[in-house]
């Protein structure tokens, strides 16, 4: 036992990550400890864990883990770790990048068919028992654009050019990628939004990016064009929006991330025509944590061979 690794997987379930750990041949290579999100670690756990893996961790626990060498956050997202006052300058953290791509794009197509077709409409007129001649809008033809063009951006887009699409976007280093017409730098955002038909938000939580989303930008969109969030609330300037829509400077807007979570009930959002809330389904799974836990035993394996871990994140780039 005392050459083994010490693991602490701090999250509440934790059957797949136990089944992946024993699969992937590691169970004899590492000590595993469990704990659920209410309780705290022990002052015996903070001293030995040398791995962790958890939603996130409050202020003041890491400096107390002086063996600690790697951190697996459960999330895409890291802005709550990084805004840590203590975050160890020399722990490693990884993200779980990649693990919404069985559940997201196929969301994010299902909104694009959800503002483009009259289903709603539809379904409101049957309740009526109300036959009205309505024409669906199609997407072949159409311009997405999408603002982050990583592993999620990359999926959408193979999907929405099988449909007929045209796909243009940003990324942060910029090359060439299947199924997408143009990639441009972060830069030359407004042309992205000037030729789009819908707009994509999939761009991180930075201070970059931090209201991205604002009246000058939403004025270079088009306005039949659709504004769709998937990304994180803090990328739009939530006020900018509203006036936008209710102005229809643009058509509407989906939103499926908020600064605060749950959308509280007197926000403006809710009661705001043309803008459609919803609850943060974008990227929740049934299985995610055997996705997730499929890229921690592959990196808890590179972890116990010294080798590079995968997603490590960069804090200078936040993401």
């Amino acid at each position: 036992m005392t050459n083994r690794a010490h693991v602490l997987l701090w999250t509440d379930q934790t059957a797949a990550y136990l089944d992946a750990i024993k699969a992937a041949g590691l169970a004899d290579r590492v000590a595993v400890e469990t704990l659920p999100r209410k309780d705290k670690p022990s002052a015996e756990q903070l001293s030995r864990t040398e791995a962790l893996m958890a939603g996130g961790v409050p202020p003041g626990l890491l400096p107390s883990m002086p063996k600690l060498r790697w951190a697996q956050a459960m999330s895409a997202g890291v802005e709550g770790w990084l805004a840590l006052p203590d975050l160890p300058a020399g722990l490693t953290l990884t993200c779980a990048r990649g693990t919404h791509t069985e559940s997201m794009p196929e969301n994010i197509i299902g909104a694009l068919f959800h503002v483009a077709k009259p289903y709603r409409t539809v379904a409101d007129h049957q309740k009526q028992s109300k036959w009205v001649n309505t024409v669906a809008q199609p997407l072949t033809g159409k311009t997405l654009g999408i603002l982050g063009l990583g592993a999620i951006g990359q999926e959408v887009a193979r999907i929405a050019a099988a449909l007929g699409m045209r796909v243009i976007g940003t990324k942060r280093r910029v090359a060439p990628m299947p199924n997408v017409a143009e990639v441009l730098p972060a830069s030359r955002t407004d042309e992205v939004l000037a030729q789009s038909d819908f707009v994509l938000l999939l761009l991180p939580a930075t201070p970059e990016t931090d209201n991205f989303i604002n009246a000058a930008r939403l004025a270079k969109m088009k306005p039949s064009a659709w504004l769709l969030n998937f990304g994180r609330g803090h990328i739009i300037k939530d006020d900018d929006l509203i006036a936008a829509v209710k102005a229809k400077k643009i058509a509407g807007a989906l939103l499926d991330v908020f600064r605060q979570e749950p959308l509280p009930s007197e926000h403006p959002f809710w009661a705001a025509e043309g803008i459609i809330v919803l609850p943060h389904i974008g990227g929740p799974h049934p299985q995610r944590d055997r996705f997730v836990a499929r890229l921690f035993v592959d990196n808890l394996g590179r972890f116990l061979d010294g080798a590079p871990l995968k997603e490590v994140v960069d804090r200078s780039a936040g993401y």
